[in-house]
């Protein structure tokens, strides 16, 4: 590809993190097509330069990546079955959902049937930080194609960690799996000790102030106090129902490892009864509200 053309690329699926995807990669002056189940979703990033496209085919028609940003394994395939008509061999594919390992292996299948160079490229961060173009790529991929997408990762994240240069080993997203085990068991953390303060009669700020400072304290504990204390978990940064999906996951792939996650097996099912108790379209320190009797 010459240094001089602009790269053009697909977002298929543009929720939370995939518009605002979208719309750095526009401002770094990529030419972006889009494309998402519900379009009104998408539509908004026409005024962010982004073309909106009715069907996945049309969206990756022509476009040097593919970058998909679904909600799980399952609707990636199908939206690059839908795709497939638009692509052509060769076309680079960054995967940056949150598949699991057995989803991984179904769409890395996908990639060896249709002859696209799949880069393995889940993303870690939320609402803000994906907003704001600094989210973290974790990637795997073969080496002559780290230039290629190398202007679509600097667009989206603060920096690319590169794990691998074979995509089909799931290097990548065995890694996201791992940091969201650390991510999830401190949501819960925080959401049970505020829980247990409510229980005891126990100020939550007398909680903060205990630990503020110390090896105790940390940033994530203080954003998702945060969100609890001042009734912000919507928009969420991260929603419970995909902390539940996630969870999951990493029970799943816990297992096929032979590693048993009662932690993650226990937040799995916190995150599940938030669901039913109404929180599921909130930020995942809704797991606050699985303590309580609704």
């Amino acid at each position: 590809m010459s240094e001089t053309r602009t790269t053009s690329v697909a977002v298929l699926g543009t929720g939370i993190m995939g518009a605002a995807m979208a719309r750095n990669l526009a401002r770094a002056g990529l030419s972006v097509r889009a494309w998402n189940r519900s379009r009104e979703k998408a539509e908004p990033l026409a005024a962010h330069g982004v073309g909106v496209e009715d069907t996945p085919a049309a969206a990756v028609r022509d476009a040097d990546v593919v970058v998909t940003m679904l909600y799980d394994a399952p609707a990636t395939l199908d939206a690059m079955r839908a795709a497939a008509p638009g692509l052509r061999p060769g076309t680079v594919w960054a995967q940056s959902a949150t598949a699991g390992l057995d989803g991984f292996g179904d769409l890395a299948a996908f990639a060896r049937e249709r002859g696209l160079t799949l880069v393995d490229a889940p993303v870690l961060g939320t609402r803000q930080p994906a907003e704001e173009g600094r989210l973290t790529v974790l990637a795997a991929g073969p080496e002559d194609v780290r230039t290629v997408v190398a202007p679509v990762f600097d667009a989206v994240g603060a920096r690319t960690v590169w794990v691998g240069d074979d995509a089909a080993t799931g290097a990548a997203t065995r890694l996201k799996l791992v940091v969201n085990s650390w991510i999830l068991a401190v949501t819960h953390g925080t959401a049970e000790a505020l829980a247990l303060a409510e229980g005891l009669a126990v100020r939550p700020e007398q909680f903060l102030d205990a630990v503020a400072g110390g090896p105790l304290d940390m940033g994530y504990l203080r954003a998702k106090a945060g969100l609890l204390l001042d009734g912000a978990l919507t928009p969420p940064s991260f929603a419970t129902t995909t902390a539940e999906k996630d969870a999951r996951l990493i029970v799943e792939a816990g297992r096929a490892a032979g590693v048993r996650l009662d932690v993650a097996a226990a937040g799995a099912e916190r995150f599940r009864r938030a669901v039913e108790q109404g929180h599921g379209d909130e930020d995942m320190a809704a797991s606050y509200f699985a303590s309580f009797e609704e």
